[in-house]
């Protein structure tokens, strides 16, 4: 059983993973304040660590967004809205000298190309050559996948394969697609997205229109890096792909304004371009991590 922990940008998780069947065991959750003091998410991350039964020496797999050094465990988070206390803090270091079980190792990767490894190792877009994820939480995460193996460039993908170092208009694609963006559009200081999501599914037309306009756009931007990447899946994660009703209609229609139409009828079955959410037990990080640290 391999320990692994992902570090979002609202909770931390940690859990066993055994590989030989993708089997989660173990998993507890603990809220986390990316905008708290650094020795507080340290603390939360430590602490829901600790309630595993590990023996000492294991090796860890942790998913975590960037900006991060993941060779180094070095927190690289400066302006992007979330663990700035943490910025040029080694995150490794505290882990190995921080957990009650020492760790004889830790290995760090990104959460999104966490999650698009899982997702097709053995979750919803299993046998599928050529695949694309995106998490929509705090921020947007992306990852690029040919033949088993995550992509940091050639046709179609962005620099680093980040998504979020594009530009809708003009400006920065999270400026767009983010929490920050849609609690800003839609100007209530007392709602959270959830919040919105509810509203919009209760009727009302401002909450509907400002999640119409964020996936669209995000769609938009993201169709055509699709087409040239030669893309026949998209797989959608993070917190805010829990309203996929709400996301996949608006998700939808921009990514067709950009050039890839999911779900063609017309096409092959193993050649669709389908778009799906990720696998309803949100294992796919952890099952990505548990690989790393493998």
């Amino acid at each position: 059983m391999i320990p692994v922990l992902e570090i979002g940008g609202t909770h931390v998780t940690a859990a066993l993973v055994d590989l030989r069947d993708g089997r989660v065991t173990s998993r507890t959750r603990r809220p986390l304040d990316a905008d708290g003091d650094a020795e507080a998410i340290l603390g939360t991350v430590r602490h829901c660590a600790d309630e595993l039964r590990v023996p000492p020496g294991a090796r860890w797999g942790v998913a975590v967004p960037g900006p991060f050094d993941y060779a180094r465990g070095i927190a690289l988070f400066q302006g992007v809205g979330k663990f700035d206390a943490l910025y040029g803090m080694d995150v490794r270091a505290a882990l190995l000298h921080g957990l009650r079980q020492r760790p004889g190792d830790v290995v760090f990767l990104n959460d999104a190309h966490a999650f698009l490894t899982g997702e097709w190792s053995a979750g919803t877009v299993r046998g599928h050559r050529r695949a694309v994820g995106i998490t929509l939480g705090t921020g947007v995460g992306s990852a690029f996948l040919a033949d088993g193996r995550i992509r940091d460039n050639g046709p179609g993908i962005p620099p680093e394969g980040r998504m979020d170092l594009t530009e809708i208009d003009g400006r920065p694609l999270e400026d767009t697609v983010s929490r920050r963006a849609i609690l800003t559009r839609y100007g209530d200081p007392a709602a959270d997205v959830h919040d919105i999501a509810g509203r919009a599914r209760a009727g009302e037309e401002r909450a509907q229109r400002v999640l119409d306009d964020v996936f669209t756009g995000l769609g938009t931007a993201l169709g055509p890096h699709l087409v040239d990447f030669g893309a026949t899946a998209l797989v959608v994660g993070g917190s805010m792909a829990r309203s996929w009703d709400l996301v996949a209609p608006a998700l939808s229609a921009g990514l067709a304004a950009g050039g890839w139409t999911p779900d063609d009828p017309g096409a092959d079955a193993r050649r669709t371009r389908a778009m799906k959410p990720a696998g309803p037990a949100g294992d796919a990080a952890l099952l990505g991590a548990a690989r790393a640290a493998a």
